[in-house]
């Protein structure tokens, strides 16, 4: 078969609906030129028209014509050196010829007499009466129906990795190069790098270069010429059940598979994964989660939220609060001794106890290298109270007023 057009299958790199061999034609018949299948095609009309009366064939002429874009099938009459005739029924011959006879050689070259053939309308009716169509155009119209089809079907498809650039992956399906963004990656294979680096995600995507990935069409646009996939199906369904599984509160174990600057993947079990971010490892500031975490390492950890089939998990959540203890000990007003352990745009950021630290406002310093030649990191200084929400893990601190205070 050279691409028989079916409901069952592809399109083919021809538009062959069906191969039947037509009988053999006489051989004056084959020769027949161009000019006498003109005007046997203008001689059928003119019969045609000739035996009703002028509104009927007005009707009948009109509902016959097909528009412009139309996709339409016959059989070969003839196939000339820079033409091919096709019979389409009551709707009179249609003839490929010129650019689009060109465009379409390749798969002429495997057309014969008798064959039925798809072909788009490019115009209805030309001057010397027939319709005039395009091969290569109705080969992607019926290229881009699978694709509304596969869409709707959510149908798979292995495709060769062609190409990689810092937004995604170019994979081709039926001649046609489509995109698959990084953010459409499963998880297995969504890039974790540092900062969301646009470099080191282009340089991970690289590497899938050449491999084949399980993929379904997400969104055809015929016009734009795009396809756009997504390696996010059945395992996404999954990974949204197995999500459900997990209510708020519960205690699970996993094992670290990955490390970034914002926390840890923790595998819970085959085919979910959960992420403890930065701020909910430790109840202490952490800098580096590679400091204190190791890929393969076993952890146990609280769920704290399930949404949209992501797990949000806390290490910390399973640790002492040490502000349920710093409420029994401190007050707005008092005059502590404080650590310096960060500086950032809003401050220096002081530690009165392991896991209890408040912000020492850059407003008292003027400016981020005042503060810095005033409130070195790693030294004790004294400061004020001026803020004390422990429920919240609210506090602030004022250098000037505890100096004032001596």
């Amino acid at each position: 078969m050279l691409g028989l057009k079916t409901k069952k299958a592809p399109v083919a790199d021809l538009v062959l609906l069906a191969v039947s061999p037509a009988p053999k034609k006489a051989e004056s018949e084959e020769k027949e030129s161009a000019p006498e299948l003109s005007a046997r095609a203008k001689g059928e009309k003119e019969k045609t028209i000739a035996n009703t009366s002028p509104m009927e064939a007005i009707v009948e002429a009109s509902s016959r014509r097909p528009e412009e874009g139309a996709l339409v099938e016959g059989k070969v009459i003839a196939i000339q050196k820079n033409s091919l005739f096709i019979d389409l029924g009551a709707i009179g011959t249609g003839i490929i010829y010129g650019r689009e006879f060109i465009n379409a050689r390749d798969t002429i070259k495997k057309i014969h007499a008798g064959d039925t053939v798809a072909a788009k309308v490019v115009q209805s009716e030309n001057e010397d009466g027939y319709v005039e169509l395009s091969l290569k155009e109705a080969r992607q119209a019926l290229i881009w129906e699978e694709a509304e089809a596969a869409i709707a079907k959510k149908t798979i498809f292995e495709l060769a990795v062609k190409e990689a650039n810092k937004g995604g992956l170019i994979l081709e399906w039926q001649g046609i190069k489509g995109f698959l963004p990084a953010s459409q990656l499963s998880p297995e294979h969504y890039p974790r790098v540092e900062n969301g680096n646009k470099e080191k995600i282009f340089s991970e995507l690289q590497k899938f270069i050449g491999e084949k990935i399980p993929v379904s069409i997400l969104t055809a646009d015929p016009k734009e010429d795009k396809l756009i996939f997504t390696e996010k199906g059945g395992e996404e369904k999954e990974q949204t059940a197995l999500a459900g599984k997990y209510a708020v509160g519960a205690i699970v174990e996993g094992e670290v598979t990955g490390i970034v600057d914002f926390g840890l993947f923790v595998k819970i079990e085959d085919g979910l994964e959960g992420l403890v971010h930065i701020s909910e490892m430790d109840w202490g500031l952490v800098e580096d989660p590679r400091a204190m975490f190791k890929t393969g390492e076993r952890v146990t950890a609280q769920v704290i939220e399930v949404k949209d089939g992501k797990v949000s998990l806390s290490i910390k959540a399973l640790r002492p609060n040490p502000w349920f203890d710093a409420e029994k000990k401190y007050k707005k007003g008092d005059i502590v001794k404080g650590i310096v352990i960060k500086h950032n745009k809003h401050g220096a950021l002081v530690s009165i106890e392991e896991g209890v630290a408040g912000l020492a406002h850059i407003s008292e310093f003027g400016d981020a290298e005042k503060l810095k030649e005033t409130l070195e990191l790693g030294k004790t200084y004294s400061f004020k109270i001026t803020l004390f929400e422990p429920k919240d893990q609210r506090l602030t601190f004022s250098f000037k007023e505890a100096q004032e205070k001596k």
